[in-house]
């Protein structure tokens, strides 16, 4: 997303950065069709993506490419449409600016309070039927939504936020169940988003652990995200090349107990 939006790098940076992560062994690239300035740059990321991995020397057929439906950025606004109509719409969009033939995870953005959520999730599940999405799934949901899904199509991802700073899916029940199920949990802002990850190099235990273990706070962050379960990945951004090897490091940290629970029960402002 960060390549994409408002401040976002030139298109020769955005792919290096692409490249940086690709090559670094990462192998499931999230994107939205709204990731964009405004209604009139719809697709954006995802065509930036579809360039860089035409680019990349490395084997694609190994890398999943999800994307979602059912959000529009009107003059730059983030709203809501998860309308059947909308989300076909939208789901033939994206596989044109992905190049491909079916989307690999195709996910509903967010429940639209307009809209039956039950009709929204149905219309997934006939562009599934249809071929021209392999894999289902959600974000920005409940336990209770999960299920009413479960019932119309299989859900192989819920994408929820969570990082240090917020760690509602660790109390409301959906990393649990999603655990319980074998769905994967895509954790979206690791480290906090583009206002709260400033924070953690201040961060007095953070900064301690890097100073112990050579590794950046905002990896060792994303390493609390993932030592969250089993099925749990971690979808950081990144506007440079630097960031997004950092990033894709995290994978390789394996935070002890002690320190893991010391995260857990540190206290992160996000005032």
């Amino acid at each position: 997303m960060p390549l994409s939006i408002q401040g976002r790098p030139d298109a020769a940076t955005a792919r290096a950065v692409l490249l940086a992560a690709l090559d670094r062994g990462v192998t499931l690239i999230d994107t939205a069709d709204v990731y964009c300035l405004d209604d009139h740059d719809i697709g954006h990321n995802e065509r930036l993506i579809a360039d860089a991995l035409r680019a990349w020397k490395g084997d694609r057929h190994g890398v999943i490419v999800a994307t979602k439906g059912g959000l529009t950025r009107p003059e730059g606004r983030w709203e809501r449409n998860a309308s059947p109509r909308h989300l076909r719409h939208a789901c033939e969009r994206s596989l044109l600016a992905l190049g491909v033939e079916q989307i690999g995870l195709y996910q509903l953005h967010a429940p639209d309070p307009a809209i039956r959520f039950e009709d929204s999730v149905g219309a997934m599940a006939d562009l599934a039927r249809e071929g021209k999405v392999r894999w289902v799934g959600l974000s920005n949901v409940s336990v209770e939504q999960i299920r009413k899904a479960q019932a119309i199509v299989p859900i192989v991802t819920v994408q929820n936020r969570l990082s240090p700073f917020f760690r509602d899916p660790l109390n409301d029940g959906v990393l649990e169940y999603c655990g319980r199920e074998g769905i994967g949990f895509l954790a979206y802002s690791p480290v906090g988003g583009s206002r709260l990850n400033h924070r953690l190099p201040g961060h007095l235990l953070l900064r301690r652990l890097s100073s112990a273990t050579g590794e950046s706070p905002h990896a060792l962050a994303i390493a609390w995200v993932l030592a969250q379960g089993p099925t749990v990945f971690a979808i950081p951004g990144a506007r440079t090349t630097d960031h997004a090897r950092d990033a894709a490091r995290a994978a390789d940290i394996a935070l002890s107990v002690e320190d893991r629970q010391a995260i857990s029960y540190a206290s992160f402002d996000r005032h």
